[in-house]
């Protein structure tokens, strides 16, 4: 890779597959770990006491970890550089070290709250080694190859989920024991843990030896992002949003405390208030300090980001629509039960794991078309496409003719997961500079946590009150919703290197 910009169209040099791929190969280690996280933590909670009631408390740490760390890993990075271990890579070494020690230790845990204190660690270290990834992509690669990468990281997320998602089932059926005493994980979730401490730690090792980084004064000289379009800051008016933010947040937790609403919907209004908080303080402290710098770049952020944010607000929603409440729906559509205790209720549940590792599988494939959808249609028309396949796949889950039916729906939403995935980055990096790519790709994180936090909040009322207790209604909303995401991506402008 050069590490001058000697070519004379003064643009990043085009990279070859391979070196796309070793960059990006650290994102199977990544989603290693998320996956045995998502698809066993609360096996682990219930393992060890925990009520089904308390589930998304415990869960809460995932999000709320990521709003946190990941713009200020982001901030930290576009700030560092090491001669040897570069500006990103430091952080992919150091979450993956800490990430790995979580997964080896989290099945042996012996209390609840030693377990709930390490999926804390777990996640944040993780997203230590994430947020950088998503920057890195932009940092080495040209604006017309940085679809490519970022349908790179989508195959490698679609491949570690497969694998990791399935990863306790093949021990069990290589006779790994799968049941153990009270109080004890099973040998095939401990087992699995162990593996993927040593694939996440292996898979961005490899990132780390086999990659380079171009030095800063390199990087910006290479800098091909558009003029940034950011809002001036206006103390007074950062202070009256602030007012006004913190004002809904305080009433909003008033009124849920006043009708009896679910005590879920205090996380919005606290969410709110702490904002209004933070831009009052923005008005106040000085401007050279990390906060007032990552406050003010949350205020002024880019229009590009403000119309992605919506788009990411209805896909994520979707997401989390499917992710809580589709073994809720198959069960009930195709096995005809709700009680978690009978066979039939967790032959569903079975199934509803081996439909995700579908989608994911899917996915991966998906991340190979993907390129190619983005240079014939460009990177709006493409992500249209593809979350208006994953809508439709999830409005048609409750109408299959059987549960066998429903691996059609998967190859929909395997293809809008991918999209999702990958050119929203695309679309975005285009427009940020790259001595900001890092803590703008931190910030646009919260257009994930948000819409997670707002499903943890409101969908239990919503499935109460407006849908009749129905959940396959919620996966019709999912589909909706996903469909409302493609058609804003239309408002957001086309980098000029893809445009027609």
């Amino acid at each position: 890779m050069s590490q001058t910009p000697d070519n004379k169209s003064g643009h990043k040099p085009q990279l070859s597959f391979w070196q796309i791929w070793n960059m990006c190969f650290g994102f199977l280690g990544i989603q290693f770990g998320f996956a045995l996280q998502n698809a066993n933590v609360s096996r682990i909670f219930q393992t060890l006491g925990a009520d089904q009631e308390a589930l998304p408390g415990l869960w809460l740490a995932a999000p709320l970890t990521g709003l946190i760390v990941q713009p200020i890993i982001g901030y930290l990075s576009d700030r560092t550089w090491h001669p040897r271990f570069g500006r990103r890579r430091p952080y992919f070494l150091v979450g993956a070290l800490l990430a790995s020690l979580a997964l080896v230790f989290m099945p042996d845990s012996s209390t609840l709250w030693i377990a709930a204190g390490l999926l804390w660690v777990l996640d944040a270290s993780i997203n230590v080694s994430m947020e950088p990834f998503r920057a890195f992509v932009g940092d080495q690669l040209p604006v017309s190859q940085r679809a490519n990468g970022y349908a790179m990281q989508s195959f490698f997320i679609g491949a570690g989920s497969v694998i990791a998602s399935m990863l306790p089932w093949m021990l069990e059926k290589a006779g790994v024991a799968n049941t153990a005493a009270a109080g004890q994980v099973p040998d095939t979730v401990r087992y699995a843990f162990y593996a993927g401490a040593g694939v996440l730690l292996g898979a961005i090792a490899w990132t780390v030896l086999r990659t380079r980084e171009y030095p800063p004064e390199t990087l910006h000289a290479y800098d091909e992002a558009q003029p940034l379009d950011r809002l001036p800051l206006d103390r007074g008016r950062a202070a009256r949003f602030g007012l006004l933010w913190l004002a809904v947040g305080v009433v909003g937790m008033g009124l849920v405390a006043w009708q009896g609403l679910p005590r879920e919907l205090y996380l919005l209004g606290a969410l709110l208030a702490v904002y209004g908080v933070a831009l009052l303080a923005l008005t106040v402290v000085g401007r050279d300090n990390g906060f007032a710098q990552v406050m003010t770049d949350i205020y002024a952020m880019p229009a590009t980001m403000r119309k992605l944010a919506v788009v990411q607000f209805f896909s994520w929603f979707a997401l989390f629509s499917m992710w809580i409440y589709t073994t809720t729906a198959v069960t009930a559509v195709y096995y005809g039960t709700g009680d978690t205790t009978s066979v039939e209720y967790n032959t569903g549940a079975n199934w509803v794991g081996v439909l995700f590792a579908a989608y994911n599988g899917f996915a991966a494939l998906a991340a190979i078309a993907i390129p190619f959808m983005a240079r014939r249609l460009g990177l709006r028309w493409s992500h249209l496409l593809n979350v208006a396949l994953g809508g439709i796949a999830l409005i048609s889950m409750p109408f299959m003719p059987n549960a066998d039916w429903l691996l059609l729906p998967m190859v929909g939403v395997g293809f809008a997961w991918a999209s999702i995935l990958s050119l929203p980055y695309a679309l975005l990096s285009d427009s940020l500079p790259a001595h900001k790519m890092g803590v703008y790709m931190g910030i646009f994180n919260f257009f994930i946590v948000i819409p997670q936090l707002v499903a943890v909040a409101t969908l239990g009322y919503v499935l109460k009150h407006v849908l009749g207790g129905d959940p396959a209604k919620v996966l019709i909303l999912g589909g909706a919703s996903m469909i409302l995401s493609g058609l804003c991506v239309l408002r957001v402008p086309e980098p000029a290197s893809h445009s027609a």
